[in-house]
């Protein structure tokens, strides 16, 4: 018997350390060759590091949220035999090969979110087995993992469900251990549902019984999140306005594009929004910039590549529209669909989720009278476009009078870097916007 000391592989230039995320193997544990170990985090990605031996686990490096530096010990395994460095080494290797690919066509860091809502988790990379490598999800870094599900107390074993049952059931204070599954061993949205109506008696008809209090270790990418946030705020010193718009004009116009749209994707308020920014920013052009505070430099760049939150079931994610500016209401659809749907299913690259150099984030129905949104560092800016709503208003009868109408409204916010953007040069933005789109036939003249 011999001991095997695999030492933490280097998983991406210019990485020095990863954090541990998750053990999935403990000190005794019986291992295989290519069995999964541990994930780990980078700057870039979580990796899913696997063995290179087979054997029993006899030592573990650090708890999860730990930190360790690239070539320390990660594990020690015993096998039988002797083992070979030449193993140690082409795990390495095989985990440097796959973090090069997944790094994209530019190398570029993902970039962070710009709000602290909801956010995503990174795809798992698995590495290790020789074969054939998925590239991992970029996730931008402000993104927000859900928090971990305990294991229900009763029922000798883990149950099986979903995301969303094990949080339904843990708002409704339902352990689903006690729930019986109507099929295949998997509590469903029914089974918890019957399990409610049978036990409505019991008080489950009530607003829920009291939950345990939960400790969580700020670990992974909740823990990038709360750096990145906290960056945001310490170096940025953040003023929003907020401008009340009429936009029944604007729906009218919309619905009249869909109505004659043919085969072409149907338009959402995005794309009329962001061709409003587009047209807008060439007369202020400190909008669409950079600030390298540590260089001291600001780029205001000619083309808006713009940062877009998109909602996935894992959270929120910010891939980018590249060239705004020259697309089309269609093809900003087209392309707001897709990439949409890349991030949806885990498919968008590293490419597709950097290089924003101004961000746009919308809650849609729940956006809210008005938002602050907190901005994507190193831009400037980011706006976000809150709720319609419907209410009354005094607009000209056309004859010098008034008259009360009811008209479709909403709030634009917009947030700004005060150390670059004025406030005056702010609101003077915000009205460049609004009078395209209370005027929307503008939207579609050069």
């Amino acid at each position: 018997m011999a001991k095997f000391i695999f030492k933490m592989p280097d998983v991406g230039e210019g990485v020095a350390e990863a954090e541990v995320v998750e053990w999935h193997v403990k000190v005794g544990d019986r291992v295989e060759e290519d069995q999964h170990l541990v994930d780990v985090m980078t700057d870039k990605a979580t990796i899913d590091i696997e063995s290179p031996v087979a054997g029993t686990v006899v030592d573990v490096a650090g708890e999860v949220g730990d930190v360790i530096a690239i070539g320390s010990m990660l594990l020690v395994i015993e096998v039988e035999g002797e083992a070979t460095e030449e193993q140690a080494e082409a795990a390495a290797e095989q985990i440097e090969d796959d973090m090069s690919d997944a790094d994209g066509a530019d190398g570029a860091p993902s970039e962070p979110l710009p709000l602290g809502g909801s956010e995503a988790e990174p795809q798992v990379q698995r590495v290790g087995d020789g074969g054939s490598t998925p590239k991992p999800s970029q996730t931008p870094a402000l993104s927000n993992p859900h928090p971990p599900t305990p294991s229900p107390s009763g029922g000798g074993g883990k149950v099986l469900a979903s995301p969303a049952v094990r949080q339904r059931a843990r708002e409704l204070g339902v352990d689903l251990s006690d729930v019986k599954p109507a099929e295949d061993g998997r509590v469903r949205h029914g089974d918890l549902d019957a399990f409610l109506a049978y036990n409505a008696g019991s008080g489950f008809g009530a607003a829920g019984k009291a939950r345990g209090d939960e400790v969580i270790k700020v670990i992974g990418l909740r823990k990038r999140i709360a750096q990145n946030m906290a960056a945001a705020k310490r170096h940025i010193p953040h003023f929003t306005y907020v401008e009340e718009c009429d936009v029944t004009d604007l729906e009218t116009l919309r619905a009249q594009l869909n109505a004659a749209r043919g085969d072409k994707p149907k338009l959402t308020l995005l794309p009329l929004l962001i061709t409003a920014i587009c047209k807008t920013i060439p007369a202020f052009p400190m909008i669409n910039a950079r600030y390298d505070d540590e260089a001291n430099v600001v780029t205001r760049y000619g083309s808006v590549h713009l940062g877009m939150a998109a909602q996935t079931d894992n959270g929120l994610m910010v891939p980018v529209i590249r060239d705004a500016q020259s697309r089309n209401l269609w093809q900003l659809a087209r392309e707001i669909g897709r990439l949409a749907e890349a991030a949806r299913t885990g498919k968008a690259t590293s490419e597709e989720l950097s290089g924003s150099t101004l961000t746009i984030t919308s809650l849609g129905p729940l956006g809210g009278v008005a938002t602050t949104p907190v901005i994507n560092r190193p831009e400037v800016a980011i706006i976000g476009p809150n709720r319609i709503v419907e209410r009354p208003m005094f607009i000209s009868d056309g004859m010098g009078g008034e008259r009360i109408a009811k008209r479709k409204l909403m709030n634009i916010s917009i947030s700004c870097d005060h150390r670059v953007v004025d406030g005056h040069d702010a609101a003077s933005f915000v009205q460049g916007m609004k009078q395209l789109i209370q005027t929307p036939a503008l939207l579609l003249v050069d």
